[in-house]
């Protein structure tokens, strides 16, 4: 049995978080320019999901550091977390063929 398809939110943090590690508003802002300003997740989202993610050892802090008197906590993506978001890229790379091979056989011209 294969595992269901991941919500897009989760999709678009893990995404983000593949390229390097992140502190909260970098994901935030990665996560918009990934989605092509489609997706815009609030500051508690992204944070109850992170700490799901964390709890299903998908993401992990790497480190915190103090900036401007402010705790700044940068997460990463761990190997189990790259192995489900490749898992869920090649969901979608087949789910995508499977379209477009059906598209390309519809019969051109049917009722509007």
């Amino acid at each position: 049995m294969t595992e269901a398809g991941m919500r897009e939110p989760t999709f678009l943090i893990l995404t983000a978080l593949a390229a390097r590690p992140q502190h909260g508003y970098g994901i935030l802002q990665d996560v918009e320019s990934i989605s092509e300003g489609q997706v815009r997740l609030r500051a508690g989202t992204l944070y109850a999901a992170l700490d799901r993610l964390s709890a299903d050892g998908w993401v992990a802090v790497d480190r915190e550091e103090v900036v401007e008197g402010r705790l700044r906590r940068y997460y990463r993506l761990t190997d189990r977390g790259a192995a489900r978001l490749e898992a869920e890229v090649t969901r979608l790379r087949t789910r995508t063929r499977a379209a477009a091979r059906r598209l390309r056989a519809r019969p051109a011209g049917g009722p509007a």
